[in-house]
């Protein structure tokens, strides 16, 4: 967990000349922009690395379009479980075009779909994405998109680029070709999708952590969307920083000089509440931990106001990309943390992606009986 990095402000007369010099000082090329406050009609985020706001006019009209897009999000699911498996269905679920359905009906308007490309790519040049696995993902992508949602689209789980262990039928990559390989996907990925429509967004990486670490993550996101605004140079990409996405490493972001990215981070405190008796998890998290006191909420509740102050210094709208309680948690616990955190999210004007849909460990959908828990469907949507 990172201290809070958030940039200062600082509040100066609002003169021509001044204005003019600290546009100057706050250029996206400027050597000493980590020197840069926020005044008037330019804005810098300070320590938080080159950033895009609506204090630069021009920038700040482009933008428009992430903002609009952000607004009209509303609330979101993770298909998880299906294709950020090693292989779909070995971790017991299948995409079926009845869950899209299911979740438009319970009112869900954004889908995030989590994929593990990197188990469908050739481990040698040219990294070649399986077209049997790309279709497979273009047509989930498709019937989402026809059937009006908003569909984040990212890359996940590319275990050998964080330095962690491989899962059960993941195979190894070479160290020395593990970024060039990740440009590579991202190069395909963004050619196949390029003619689609706005609601569309791509997400470069779920979670960053272990080997990339802040400095190793800002180059490489910096190459690769550069890689991917040359077939899509005005969609909407979704950037998280290190340390698994937390809201404290917002600030180690050095965002390119694009009008049209989008910040995430994830949400899972209290952690021993949310994440109670989870087999994968290093540490002891026993069961029988309840939620919400005063104490836990204000854990829920202080990541939310640092990436909406973060978003608000930085002109970025913020996206909370994940959430969610184990169902190993009491229910009443499970459904006051949900409303909890969608509450704090959607009074600081954040789309939101509850994890998950309906795989085992997180889900809110019985894909056996085909119904939702309704507890916890009417804490997310009602």
């Amino acid at each position: 967990m990172g201290r809070y990095a958030g940039p200062m402000k600082a509040l100066y007369p609002s003169l021509n000349a001044l204005a003019m010099f600290w546009q100057l000082l706050c250029s996206p090329r400027s050597l000493i922009v980590g020197l840069c406050v926020s005044i008037g009609l330019v804005g810098c985020g300070g320590g938080s690395g080159i950033v895009n706001t609506p204090a630069n006019t021009d920038i700040g009209q482009q933008n428009a379009k992430v903002w609009q897009i952000a607004k009209a999000m509303g609330p979101g699911i993770n298909f998880g479980g299906m294709f950020e498996a090693p292989n779909e269905g070995e971790w017991g679920l299948t995409f079926q075009p009845a869950y899209l359905n299911a979740a438009w009906g319970a009112g869900f308007r954004t889908l995030r779909l989590p994929v593990r490309w990197s188990n469908h790519a050739s481990a040698s040049y040219p990294y070649a994405i399986d077209e049997v696995f790309m279709a497979r993902i273009a047509s989930v992508v498709d019937q989402a998109l026809a059937r009006g949602f908003h569909v984040v689209l990212n890359m996940h789980l590319y275990h050998d680029l964080d330095g962690d262990a491989r899962d059960p039928n993941e195979f190894a990559v070479d160290l020395q070709v593990l970024e060039p390989r990740f440009i590579a996907m991202w190069e395909q990925i963004a050619v196949r999708f390029a003619n689609r429509s706005d609601k569309l967004l791509f997400e470069l990486y779920n979670e960053p952590h272990g080997r990339l670490d802040a400095q190793t993550w800002n180059r490489l996101l910096d190459t690769t969307l550069k890689q991917v605004r040359i077939s899509n140079p005005a969609r909407v990409v979704v950037l998280g920083g290190v340390s698994y996405n937390d809201a404290y490493q917002l600030g180690t972001l050095v965002l390119p000089n694009d009008p049209y990215l989008m910040a995430t981070f994830h949400n899972y405190d209290p952690f021993t509440f949310t994440h109670q008796g989870a087999y994968w998890i290093a540490g002891d998290y026993p069961v029988g931990v309840t939620c919400c006191s005063a104490e836990q909420v204000e854990a829920i509740a202080v990541k939310t106001r640092h990436a909406a102050a973060w978003s608000s210094a930085n002109g970025v709208p913020v996206f909370l990309g994940e959430f969610g309680a184990i169902k190993l948690a009491d229910q009443a616990s499970r459904v006051a943390y949900t409303r909890q955190v969608r509450s704090l999210a959607e009074a600081a004007n954040m789309p939101w992606a509850y994890w998950e849909f309906g795989a085992v460990n997180f889900g809110v959908y019985d894909t056996a009986s085909q119904t939702f828990n309704t507890e916890m469907l009417s804490a997310l949507v009602r």
